[in-house]
């Protein structure tokens, strides 16, 4: 008899297709909860979880007494409360590596989306304004030789420096909870206090996970010592930045302008003020969004459920603790 694997939302085809292979796979669409019957019922019989965005937590395990692995199908894994799956022997994973320069790709467009005011004068072509030359009001700023601040220098925030570094001349600063010599030696980039990196940056690139010590790292005294020629970017989380700070440094002009990808509240309300302002890039958590690299991420979330459920170690496992009790 096959282990039952319940997979949710962004799970994609050729990962299903191999998981059918060696398992019962149930799969629910993205908005499924507890309400749903054959959700719970399923729930109570799985060997394994395989998904995005659902929140993995004293109240999910306890529908699912017999869980081993919790597989996530993305990088981040703050929808999962590690210490309730430690405490139930569940193991947890994520996918680290095969987004790294697909997301870099995304964060860097937007930068340059924002500092080039591309969706904003995209929509000036498209409104019928452009009756003569681009007016002085309308121009954007230099990226090259810019300096880049990155605050969060993991896999993402490297591969963000090289294409800085090395495709517009950029000077690197980094802030992290560590030195990291090889980004210094690759790409010349100076590790600094957040103070430093906030007040010497033209962009200002944030990529820490969500945490604790992260939360709101991004404050109204943050934006205040910022450049008035600066630009901020969020490709983390929407937890680690106070969102009604950053209108108010927008509304204030303590900052030239932004790029979001990632919001407190997601989907972003079609009110909310960010949304009004023509000099902030606005896009909907796109980061790994490409088929091949959602293909690849799925397939690595499947091989961890698989190798748990094989009595093997999961290639990426975030609580080493399970398995050592093994």
């Amino acid at each position: 008899m096959k282990p039952v694997v319940v997979a949710y939302s962004r799970v994609r085809k050729v990962a299903q297709d191999k998981l059918r292979e060696k398992v019962d796979l149930r799969y629910y669409p993205y908005g499924t909860n507890f309400s749903n019957e054959n959700f719970k019922k399923d729930l109570q019989i799985a060997d394994g979880y395989i998904g995005l965005e659902k929140k993995v937590d004293e109240e999910f395990l306890s529908y699912a007494p017999h869980l081993k692995v919790a597989s996530n199908v993305s990088v981040g894994y703050d929808n999962f409360d590690l210490e309730a799956m430690t405490k139930r022997g569940v193991m947890a994973t994520n996918t680290p590596g095969v987004l790294d320069d697909t997301v870099a790709d995304a964060i860097f467009g937007m930068m340059l989306a924002a500092a080039r005011r591309i969706s904003e004068l995209d929509r000036y072509v498209k409104d019928g304004e452009w009756k003569t030359s681009l007016p002085d009001e309308k121009f954007g700023v230099d990226v090259h030789h810019r300096t880049l601040g990155i605050i969060g220098a993991g896999r993402i925030g490297e591969k963000i420096a090289k294409r800085a570094h090395l495709g517009f001349d950029m000077p690197i600063l980094y802030h992290n909870r560590s030195r990291k010599k090889s980004l210094e030696e690759a790409y010349g980039a100076t590790y600094c206090s957040l103070h430093d990196l906030l007040t010497k940056s033209d962009f200002v690139c944030l990529m820490t996970p969500s945490t604790p010590e992260t939360r709101n790292l991004m404050g109204e005294k943050e934006f205040r010592i910022m450049k008035k020629s600066a630009i901020f970017v969020n490709g983390s989380r929407g937890a680690t930045v106070d969102e009604d700070a950053l209108v108010k440094a927008l509304k204030e002009g303590e900052i030239l302008g932004a790029a979001l990808d990632v919001y407190k509240e997601e989907p972003i309300p079609p009110n909310h003020p960010l949304l009004t302002f023509p000099n902030v890039v606005t896009t909907p958590h796109l980061g790994s969004s490409t088929f091949v690299t959602e293909d690849n991420m799925s397939l690595l979330a499947a091989e961890n459920v698989l190798a748990a459920l094989a009595g093997k170690r999961p290639p990426n496992l975030l609580n080493e603790e399970v398995w050592e009790k093994k």
